[in-house]
């Protein structure tokens, strides 16, 4: 049976999330006297993103109650102040995200593929984030009304690449997981996961890296309809259909 239905991923993937975290950081220290806080405001945006991916991959193995903590273990551990209170922890976040927004923006492939896949394809976001910080982001960067439905890990419950968590995804679409392509920038955790799960997994792999066997890899959104068709592989071993 055909595709039906494109489930996105969101981070690193249709939006510059990397791009924003670290063009907010930047101001943010800045803003809060903080630029010599690890030696240079490089090191400082090293050790921010290698705190990121720690407590986001603590996070996704067990994401019931730990959204807003995953936030506060990043800031006491950045700070190096672990008596730090949950107030003064949320505070400096915040101050934090009001110079990560003012730096979102979409992947320039983005938007012109979401349109072009309309006519033809359902499209719903599955996120390992919370329903609070996608809605709010999808809705300021103009592309919340190409999905039909947004749902994430801190709201389900299960995060990728647990198949109930691709599963849930499918159920709120109506539709079978081999009806279902899944994109997502991270091989493992978003193609994989998906593909594990009785979807077609699709790895959007940005910078290049280089192929994975039994992946199915794209280098950028506007392969992504060609591939979706049955008209290339891509480097894949099958085409879909």
């Amino acid at each position: 049976m055909s595709i039906r239905a494109v489930l996105w991923d969101v981070d690193d993937t249709i939006f510059d999330y990397a791009g924003a975290d670290r063009a907010g950081m930047r101001a943010h220290l800045a803003a809060e006297g903080l630029d010599g806080l690890h030696g240079t405001v490089e090191a400082a945006l090293r050790r921010w993103k290698e705190l990121t991916e720690l407590y986001w991959r603590l996070y996704e193995e067990r994401p019931a109650g730990s959204w807003q903590d995953q936030r506060r273990h990043r800031v006491r551990a950045f700070l190096d102040r672990p008596a730090m209170t949950d107030p003064e922890a949320d505070a400096w976040f915040g101050r934090y995200v009001a110079h990560y927004e003012a730096a979102w923006e979409l992947f320039p492939d983005a938007l012109p593929v979401l349109d072009l896949l309309a006519p033809a394809y359902r499209q719903a976001v599955l996120s390992n984030s919370s329903i609070h910080a996608q809605e709010p982001k999808l809705r300021a960067l103009g592309v919340r009304d190409h999905f039909e439905a947004v749902l994430c890990a801190a709201e389900l419950g299960s995060a990728k690449p647990a198949a109930e968590a691709f599963h849930a995804a499918c159920a709120a679409l109506g539709l079978a997981p081999h009806e279902v392509a899944y994109v997502g920038d991270r091989p493992d955790i978003d193609a994989l996961g998906a593909q594990e799960a009785g979807l077609h997994g699709i790895w959007l792999d940005r910078a290049g890296t280089g192929d994975l066997p039994g992946l199915h890899r794209i280098t950028d959104l506007h392969q992504l309809p060609p591939l979706l068709r049955g008209d290339t592989r891509f480097g894949a071993p099958t085409t879909f259909g």
